[in-house]
């Protein structure tokens, strides 16, 4: 078989045009890799805001770990100023203030596990298992008991009242 000058031409001609197409689709796939990459940079995504029902679980939980902590001024953020929550968390500290007269070492656990929770406007309800373990001098006192928390809508942020 004998190959023309001529068709030796166009075949390298080809080739460079493979080349370049070659060049042209690695620089298309490299932007965009490059553009992937930078749209995946972008200070951890899209963050969408917490819903009222994750507030109100965020906030109950919250309160039962600062009354673990006995964290008395964290406990009463987390309530309605003047309520009947806030005036029982006051009750609750002075009673806990009371019994370290007697013992040096008081533990609390306080745990709320939440069942259900309802909004209607600014106002919710979370029904709950709830569980308070108290020990000090060597003897312990537990509640455990279904129960509802109400919560009121302050600004942006829920408070129990």
């Amino acid at each position: 078989m004998i190959i023309s000058g001529a068709f030796l031409g166009r075949i390298e001609r080809l080739k460079e045009v493979v080349k370049r197409m070659k060049r042209k689709l690695f620089l298309v796939v490299l932007v965009l890799i490059i553009a992937m990459f930078l749209a995946g940079c972008s200070g951890g995504g899209i963050v969408t805001p917490a819903t009222d029902e994750a507030k109100i679980k965020s906030v109950i939980n919250e309160y039962c770990l600062a009354i673990n902590d006995q964290n008395w001024s964290k406990v009463k953020s987390y309530c309605v100023y003047g309520s009947d929550r806030y005036y029982a968390v006051c009750q609750m500290e002075d009673l806990f203030n009371t019994a370290y007269l007697y013992c040096n070492i008081i533990t609390i656990n306080a745990y709320a596990d939440i069942l259900n929770v309802s909004i209607d406007g600014i106002y919710s309800q979370a029904y709950c298992y709830v569980s308070i373990i108290m020990t000090g001098c060597g003897e312990y006192e537990s509640d455990t008991k279904y129960t509802y928390y109400y919560l009121q809508k302050v600004g942006n942020s829920w408070k129990l009242y």
